[in-house]
């Protein structure tokens, strides 16, 4: 009896050793001059990925704009914010803008912070990431509000810095 069980658990470890599901059977390739190119998981972690935009108080933001490009070449957008953009390290396809935006001195949008900066930190899975704010009893100023081209929630750090997050909606880039 015991030989047999024996003889059987090998029998069952061969074949599953030898055993190869479809994405594991190999396939002639057309073209053996090709690399074979793998595909990495997703990562979904809830996490900050980047930075997304600086933005800062000024007394006179078409002055300090019309300074700026004169300056240091700044052009502006519709917005009023000039797009540096990158691409990933990891993912060279997908491109990321940082925008740098001035706003006037005392502008509601940084409310209720009372400093004159706020930092846009680009994440992934923001659903995720505020579920574990919410957790770790972080003060999260509004919902998650969704537009066409991403996702935006606001959040105060313990010294009082209004930090904007956003996610970006993947366009195909």
């Amino acid at each position: 009896m015991k030989t047999s069980l024996t003889l059987s658990a090998l029998i069952i470890l061969f074949a599953s050793c030898n055993s190869k599901t479809a994405s594991e059977t190999p396939v002639a390739a057309e073209n053996t001059d090709q690399p074979e190119t793998e595909i990495a998981p997703i990562d979904t972690t809830p996490k900050v990925t980047g930075i997304g935009g600086i933005f800062f108080y000024t007394e006179d933001p078409d002055a300090t704009k019309d300074w700026y490009a004169k300056n240091l070449g700044l052009e502006f957008n519709e917005w009023g914010s000039t797009s540096f953009d990158s691409r990933n390290v990891d993912r060279p396809d997908e491109i990321n803008s940082l925008q740098w935006t001035l706003f006037k001195t005392g502008d509601a949008y940084f409310s209720p912070s009372k400093k004159e900066f706020m930092v846009n930190y680009q994440v992934q899975n923001i659903e995720g990431l505020v579920r574990n704010l919410k957790a770790n009893g972080v003060t999260i100023v509004d919902s998650i509000a969704t537009y066409e081209y991403g996702k935006f929630v606001h959040l105060m750090d313990p010294d009082g810095n209004k930090i904007e997050l956003y996610e970006p909606i993947d366009n195909g880039n």
